[in-house]
C-alpha cells in the first residue's frame, strides 16, 4: 500500500506535492475530476480575488488570496505533466529563462538608463524571440481572453505602440463629445442596432481617456466607482432605516432625497480628514 504523504514544505514544489496526493486514487473525488479546462473558471474567480484584496487594501487576505491563484496555476501545470505537455518545473524555467533573455540590460551588455531604453530592449527581445519577422500585425495575438475594459485598454496601447493615439487628452475629450452626439442621434431615431453601436463607440473612447491619463486603469477606476456606489446606498439604508422605512417600499423620488443625502454625509466625512 502507497504511504500517504501528510506534510508538505512550504514551496511551489510542495504545492505540487500536494496536488499530486491529492490526485491519487486515495485522494479527492473532486480534485481527480478537475481538467485544465474545468480549472478555467475558478482561475478567473481567483485572479478577481486578488484584484479586490488589492483595492482594499487588504494585505492580509491579499496573502491568503495570491496562495489560492498559486494552487490554481500549480495545479493546471500538475494536470499538464500528467497529459504528457509540461510540468511546474518547466512553467518556472521557461519564465526565468524568458526574463533573463528579456533583461539585458540586467543580466548582459546592453544599457538602460531610463524606462523607455527597458521597453526598446524588450521589444527587441520579443521580436528576436520570433524570429524578427518584417510583418506582424499588431493584433495578432488575440486579446479576447480579458475581461471588456481590459481587453479595449490593451488595443488601444497596441495602436498606441505605432503612433496612432491622440495627440493630448483634449483630443480624446472632445472624440467623447462627438460619440456622445453621435449617441444621441442614434436613439432620436430609434434604430437600436445603432443605438448599441454608438454606445459601445462611447464606452470605448471613455475607456481610451483613462489609459491616455495613465493614472488608473479604466478597470480600476470603474471599480472605484463600483465600490463608492455601493458604499452610498447602503449609507442611504441606513438613513431610511433609522426613520422605520424600508428601501423597497420607496418611491423613486424618496430614494433620490435620501441618496443626496448619503452623498452629503460622505463629502462631510472627507471633508474632516
Amino acid at each position: 500500500m502507497e504511504e500517504r504523504i501528510t506534510e508538505f514544505p512550504a514551496t511551489a514544489e510542495g504545492l505540487a506535492l500536494l496536488v499530486k496526493e491529492l490526485r491519487k486514487p486515495y485522494g479527492c473525488p473532486w480534485d481527480r475530476k478537475q481538467t485544465i479546462e474545468s480549472l478555467r473558471s475558478s482561475m478567473t474567480g481567483e485572479c478577481a480575488e486578488v484584484l479586490e484584496a488589492i483595492d482594499l487594501h487588504d494585505r492580509s487576505n491579499l496573502c491568503e488570496e495570491l496562495g489560492d491563484l498559486l494552487m490554481n496555476v500549480v495545479f493546471m501545470a500538475v494536470v499538464a505533466e500528467e497529459e504528457g505537455c509540461f510540468g511546474w518545473k518547466d512553467v518556472c524555467g521557461n519564465v526565468i529563462e524568458k526574463m533573463v533573455r528579456r533583461h539585458e540590460h540586467v543580466f548582459g551588455s546592453k544599457k538602460a538608463e531610463n524606462v523607455e531604453d527597458v521597453l526598446n530592449i524588450w521589444q527587441a527581445a520579443k521580436k528576436a524571440e520570433k524570429g524578427g519577422a518584417e510583418y506582424q500585425s499588431i493584433y495578432e495575438k488575440p486579446v479576447l481572453s480579458l475581461s471588456a475594459l481590459d481587453r479595449a485598454t490593451e488595443v488601444q496601447k497596441r495602436a498606441a505602440k505605432v503612433n496612432f493615439d491622440w495627440a493630448d487628452e483634449a483630443g480624446v475629450l472632445t472624440k467623447i463629445g462627438e460619440e456622445y452626439k453621435e449617441l444621441t442621434e442614434a436613439m432620436a431615431s430609434g434604430d437600436e442596432a445603432a443605438v448599441d453601436e454608438e454606445l459601445g463607440d462611447l464606452l470605448f473612447t471613455a475607456v481610451n481617456l483613462a489609459r491616455f491619463r495613465k493614472r488608473a486603469s479604466a478597470d480600476e477606476l470603474l471599480r472605484s466607482a463600483c465600490r463608492k456606489f455601493v458604499e452610498r446606498f447602503q449609507t442611504m439604508e441606513k438613513l431610511l432605516s433609522e426613520e422605520g422605512k424600508n428601501a423597497a417600499d420607496c418611491p423613486a423620488e424618496v430614494l433620490e432625497t435620501y441618496y443626496v443625502r448619503a452623498k452629503t454625509a460622505e463629502n462631510a466625512k472627507k471633508n474632516k480628514k
